[in-house]
């Protein structure tokens, strides 16, 4: 069954390699189309490139050069080197003539070899634990395509103290129920109020420059169903010269670490 999120994140061939896609306006934040969402529709580009369902994305970089406007983006990729297990591809986002993005990915069969994971997932109560947070007025669109319960970090509540530390996330699920595979997951990686909000009362806004997924476990996960929620955790360390990193982490029930996240972005000035 095609869902919203599938509709929105749909690419069109155009030509052998070569992908235009509609920019929705229901992913917008302040400058344009999120990073995430952005993300999630380049690798659902190449992922119709690998065109081998053996093959899962292991890691896409996205780099945002300028910020997409409304209408369509054209995605052109490159199957820059096929091996035995893994393809490595490339795709150029432009629009009007203009370059939007660059990235990066690389897609593998299943590898036999050490395994191990020393993080441990968030220990907060269920998502029945907690209330949806209604929507504030102001909030961007994206606000409202996803259904999701704060659990960790200091919320960014008008007159409410902020926290100590950068950090937030919480429960998180389209609310349409879609089942929660690598382009969802990868979308949730930049769906998250950032963290610094938690510890700042500046208004400013933080634009994505880089993105960087890693995909750690079989998805959609076996056992977690199209409607359960998954737990993110967002966390900043270091804001200097103007530039900030955030890394995330997006976690099955179970306690299965799904992808691992880092992003560069600038810090800069909300006007309205």
């Amino acid at each position: 069954m095609t869902t919203p999120f599938d509709e929105e994140t749909a690419v069109r061939s155009i030509g052998e390699h070569r992908y235009a896609a509609t920019m929705a306006r229901e992913w917008w934040v302040a400058r344009g189309p999120n990073g995430g969402y952005l993300a999630a529709v380049v690798l659902r580009a190449l992922t119709a490139t690998v065109a081998d369902g053996q093959r899962t994305p292991r890691s896409v970089t996205v780099h945002y050069l300028s910020p997409a406007g409304d209408g369509d983006v054209e995605i052109e990729t490159r199957q820059e080197r096929v091996g035995r297990s893994m393809t490595s591809c490339s795709a150029r986002v432009t629009q009007d003539g203009r370059l939007v993005a660059l990235a990066l990915a690389a897609f593998s069969t299943p590898r036999a070899g050490l395994e191990f994971c020393d993080l441990v997932m968030p220990q907060v109560p269920g998502p029945d634990h907690y209330q949806s947070r209604a929507v504030p007025r102001e909030a961007p669109p994206i606000a409202h395509r996803w259904d999701t319960r704060w659990a960790i970090g200091h919320p960014p509540v008008p007159g409410v103290p902020r926290g100590a530390r950068a950090v937030a996330g919480g429960w998180i699920r389209l609310p349409e129920h879609r089942a929660v595979d690598a382009l969802v997951a990868a979308a949730i990686t930049d769906a998250w109020v950032p963290p610094t909000f938690s510890r700042i009362e500046e208004p400013v806004i933080v634009p994505t420059v880089d993105l960087t997924i890693h995909f750690r476990a079989e998805l959609p996960h076996p056992g977690l169903a199209a409607d359960d929620f998954v737990l993110a955790r967002f966390r900043t360390t270091v804001a200097a010269d103007g530039f900030l990193e955030e890394d995330g982490e997006v976690w099955a029930p179970d306690g299965t670490l799904l992808t691992q996240s880092r992003q560069l972005a600038t810090v800069m000035p909300f006007k309205i």
